[in-house]
């Protein structure tokens, strides 16, 4: 070892920054919510790591040439890659059949989605610029990969909080959503009961399902596209019940896989210099605000279906119309069982969840191209 290389070594310690150490300590609250609280710990664990590594100096592990983090994201969140391949596992494990079954639910997919748009209002009023806001705004879709492909293209400096944002407050479901539901429902119509006797989708729909979907919407909003056709590819694999292996590698392996690389990228955007910004709260508190917006859109227009139907549809579900898919739906159910027991509102919550899932992606898409459009 030279007396250069011995002199570098010595001096790293006085090259932290108070800003370095904080986000070190950020990264370590993520590594202890993944651990003890395992919220989105297949996510939070890596970045929370990489958000620690990434502040440590003199490791060059962040240049885009030969540091393992910088090589990631440029390779995986530059080209947009990491978010494609996690659509394709998502829709290898999405189940579009109650959706299907009960196509009145992609009302509910809609309306959970206009947390986007009113944040992105917040945002411009706020006075971050067009791409920035609606970057910010894409965290009301509640699902990681859009939040990260839209951002990642329009505002890439906000990718870091903006993906933390999203991540934490998907895991944040069972805390967030209960409050807002209850809040706007009465006891009358949290009990409703909806017998679930829904046709069976043929396997023919479910195949051409996902073919008709990335056609519509790929015509409709171009730069959704790729979106929403990995999410199909990876449900056309599942429903076409001939490549079970490939289905699976997607499922697992793929999934998996690109699930470490993505967070271990995004926790290399969380320098202390860039993350620990007044800006940077901001997005973390409209985050949850359009979270909230999205909830409580979703029930409110369930409200109206249950006037509309006489009062045979419970508002409950409006909730589920947001992408944490299944958990929302989940959700659903247990506050349903709250005021009566033997209320079973999964497979109806579950179609609205689905649609959510689709209309998250069609919202990210819409976005881009409003704004390449120059609008």
């Amino acid at each position: 070892m030279s007396p250069s290389d011995l002199l570098r070594l010595l001096e790293a310690p006085l090259l932290l920054e108070w800003r370095a150490l904080v986000m070190m300590a950020v990264g370590g609250v993520l590594i202890y919510l993944a651990i003890a609280k395992e919220y989105e710990p297949v996510l939070l664990l890596p970045i929370g790591f990489a958000a620690i590594l990434t502040n440590l100096p003199l490791t060059g592990i962040t240049d885009p040439h030969e540091g393992l983090l910088g090589i990631l994201f440029e390779a995986g969140i530059r080209t947009e890659l990491f978010p494609l391949l996690i659509f394709v596992g998502i829709g290898a494990l999405t189940d579009f059949g109650p959706l299907l079954e009960n196509p009145r639910m992609a009302l509910l997919g809609a309306a959970g989605q206009v947390g986007i748009f009113g944040t992105l209002l917040l945002a411009l009023a706020l006075g971050f610029d067009l791409n920035e806001a609606a970057s910010i705004g894409i965290i009301g879709a509640i699902d990681g990969p859009t939040a990260i492909y839209v951002s990642s293209r329009l505002a890439p400096h906000l990718l870091g909080p903006i993906a933390v944002a999203a991540y934490s407050y998907m895991s944040l479901v069972p805390i967030i959503q209960p409050p807002v539901m209850r809040a706007l429902t009465t006891k009358a119509e949290r009990a409703v009961r909806m017998p679930y006797s829904q046709k069976p989708a043929s396997r023919t729909t479910r195949v051409l399902f996902p073919i008709a979907v990335t056609i519509v919407v790929s015509l409709l909003s171009p730069k959704a596209s790729p979106l929403i056709a990995t999410l199909m590819f990876g449900n056309l694999m599942r429903e076409s019940g001939v490549v079970e292996r490939l289905t699976k590698a997607a499922q697992n392996e793929i999934a998996n896989v690109t699930t470490i690389f993505l967070g271990l990228a995004i926790g290399s955007t969380m320098t202390g210099d860039s993350f620990i910004r007044g800006e940077s709260l901001l997005i973390l508190g409209m985050g949850l605000l359009a979270f909230v917006i999205d909830t409580a859109g979703g029930v409110l227009f369930g409200k109206v279906l249950y006037w509309a139907s006489g009062r045979k549809f419970n508002p409950l579900i409006g909730a589920a119309g947001i992408s944490a898919f299944p958990m929302a739906a989940r959700i659903v159910q247990r506050i349903g069982q709250e005021e009566d027991f033997e209320n079973f509102l999964l497979m109806h919550a579950m179609g609205a969840n689905t649609a959510g899932q689709l209309g998250s992606v069609i919202a990210g898409g819409v976005v881009l191209t409003l704004l390449s459009g120059g609008l």
